[in-house]
């Protein structure tokens, strides 16, 4: 087989995030991690070109670049595409998964990526490809690249391929028919009997859980209160300080408004590509109501606006990565000692 291997700045050797602008190139034969999959690959195939792009520019300029990256593909000749193992890296993983999903579907070759549960790309590409389920801890990387080489060569050969628990993947969301030997009745009664008895047992269909959330106590006296604007809206400093990707952000920032009652539109930009921002970039109060706040601030309706509001781009953003930015929002206002949140969104 002729493979291409698709790696980030950092397994790459470019370099950590202070290198996560590199623009993408095409690099002949294997590096980094594409040598032990070369080596477990075996016979007589290999690693013809490794494409390696930063993850901030593959997130910022992702339409351009997978057009780039299909062609590259196409120019290699290749017989299989393989993308990371990408890990948490969510970046890297939203960028594996949008190059995998063009070149199986633009050229007619398997692609295969790897990346944690928690990674954004497989909510986002689990129906499109193979993900196989790296977990989260990068010394794992042989092991893991063992699982991409028999699941693709089996892609490649064009057998079939087994559940996810036999061959490593991600679970996809696809229902597939198969020869049983006992009744849908019969194997519901077999769980129902199990759950009565306390034994473990595995359900057929797994459904999407949520989390409960209770709803917190109210505010007892406004006038005294701390209260903090947090926004998926994408307001950022102009320059973009924290490289907040456009869509499937995977971080958030904290920016200075202890000075401010209102935000000039030449300060800021928006790094969020779901809704037409030219009126909030006409005018950021719109989404971040800093200017009205303090109006209140100061009529003495609301005690203190918290000297900081915290953003991030909410588009495309998977249900686990936007819990886990929640999360982490919160114990931040918590330590700070807000005592209210104003979510203002798109």
């Amino acid at each position: 087989m002729r493979v291409v291997h698709y790696l980030n700045q950092f397994f790459g050797g470019i370099g950590g995030e202070e290198k996560a602008g590199v623009s993408l190139e095409a690099r002949a034969g294997a590096v980094g991690p594409g040598r032990p999959l070369e080596q477990l690959l075996g016979g007589d195939s290999r690693v013809v070109s490794t494409l390696i792009c930063g993850d901030n520019y593959a997130a910022e300029h992702l339409e351009a670049v997978t057009v780039q990256v299909v062609e590259m593909v196409r120019q290699a000749k290749a017989d299989l595409f393989i993308a990371g193992p990408c890990f948490e890296a969510g970046r890297y993983g939203v960028a594996a998964g949008a190059f995998c999903g063009a070149v199986q579907a633009q050229l007619g070759i398997p692609a295969v990526a790897a990346m944690a549960a928690e990674n954004p790309g497989v909510d986002l590409y689990r129906q499109e490809l193979y993900i196989v389920d790296s977990g989260q801890n990068v010394a794992r990387m042989r092991e893991v690249l063992a699982q991409v080489v028999a699941l693709a060569k089996k892609l490649v050969d064009d057998k079939p391929v087994g559940r996810p628990a036999e061959e490593g993947y991600h679970l996809r969301g696809l229902i597939r028919d198969e020869f049983v030997e006992k009744t849908a009745a019969e194997r519901l009664v077999d769980m129902l009997l199990l759950k009565a008895k306390g034994e473990p047992f595995e359900s057929e269909l797994v459904s999407t859980s949520f989390e409960p959330a209770s709803i917190p106590p109210p505010v007892q006296d406004l006038s005294k209160a701390t209260i903090a604007i947090v926004t998926d809206g994408g307001l950022v400093p102009k320059g973009n300080p924290d490289k907040i990707a456009r869509m499937a952000a995977t971080n958030w920032g904290s920016y200075d408004i202890k000075d401010a009652s209102d935000l000039k539109g030449e300060d800021f930009e928006i790094s969020h590509g779901g809704y037409d921002a030219r009126y909030v970039q006409a005018d950021p109060d719109r989404l971040v109501p800093v200017d009205v706040l303090r109006e209140m601030e100061q009529a003495g309706i609301i005690g203190k606006l918290y000297d900081r509001f915290l953003s991030t781009s909410g588009l495309s953003n998977p249900l686990a990565n936007s819990r886990r930015l929640g999360r982490e929002m919160a114990q931040k206002l918590k330590e700070e000692g807000v005592d209210a949140v104003i979510l203002a969104s798109t």
